[in-house]
């Protein structure tokens, strides 16, 4: 059986170099042929060059053209309604300057003088005066209707007639003066009682009879 060779050894034998192969260059040809061409001659132009002319321009379509007028119609039409605006802006200027104008220039010659008519003065007749006797106010809770501030018998009278309703005038005068606690006695007895066709405090009719049936004739 043969045996595998051995890689790690080198094999036996001359060792082999690589070969360089060396073409020569021909430059020579090159440049002779560079020679040729600077040395030619020009070509010939060609015949139907000189022939060829410029094309036509080409016409723009109808409907371009319409387009075009309409746009200048448009513009044109602007610019007269902008003309326009601004004229009647500036004219209410102008009028008002113009109004306001002669109102500032001095008066050159005065106004004719005038001289009033003369009138005979006419004295007013005086009017008659018509005296009307004085009437007495009526009192809206009866006549002989007493309040706070009157004085005289009739104030007494009430008093005393007071004195006999239980603790509506406990310990009051009798001087004839109807002051603040005659009229808290008094409107104390409307309360009670219930009368409610006077002022508060105020002594009128309703409270008078009110007052003079629980009370009966007085004594004095």
């Amino acid at each position: 059986m043969p045996t595998p060779h051995d890689r790690e050894r080198p094999p036996s034998g001359p060792v082999l170099e690589p070969v360089r192969v060396l073409r020569p260059r021909r430059f020579d040809a090159l440049a002779e042929l560079m020679r040729e061409m600077e040395t030619a001659p020009a070509p010939a132009a060609h015949p139907d060059e000189d022939e060829t002319q410029e094309l036509p321009p080409v016409p723009a379509p109808a409907r371009t053209t319409a387009v075009l007028r309409r746009t200048a119609v448009a513009g044109a039409v602007a610019a007269a309604a902008l003309l326009g605006f601004g004229c009647a802006l500036l004219l209410p200027g102008r009028q008002d300057a113009a109004a306001t104008e002669p109102a500032h220039r001095p008066a050159t010659t005065a106004p004719p003088a005038t001289t009033p008519a003369t009138t005979p003065a006419t004295t007013p007749a005086p009017t008659p005066t018509v005296s009307l006797a004085p009437t007495a106010a009526t009192d809206p809770d009866g006549p002989g209707t007493l309040r706070q501030g009157d004085t005289g018998p009739e104030v007494t009278e009430l008093q005393r007639r007071l004195l006999r309703i239980p603790d509506v005038y406990r310990n009051g005068s009798t001087s004839g003066a109807y002051d603040t606690d005659l009229t808290a006695a008094v409107a104390r007895f409307q309360l009670w009682y219930g009368i409610s066709g006077d002022e508060t405090g105020v002594y009128g009719d309703d409270t008078r009879r009110a007052l003079e049936s629980r009370t009966g004739p007085d004594d004095s």
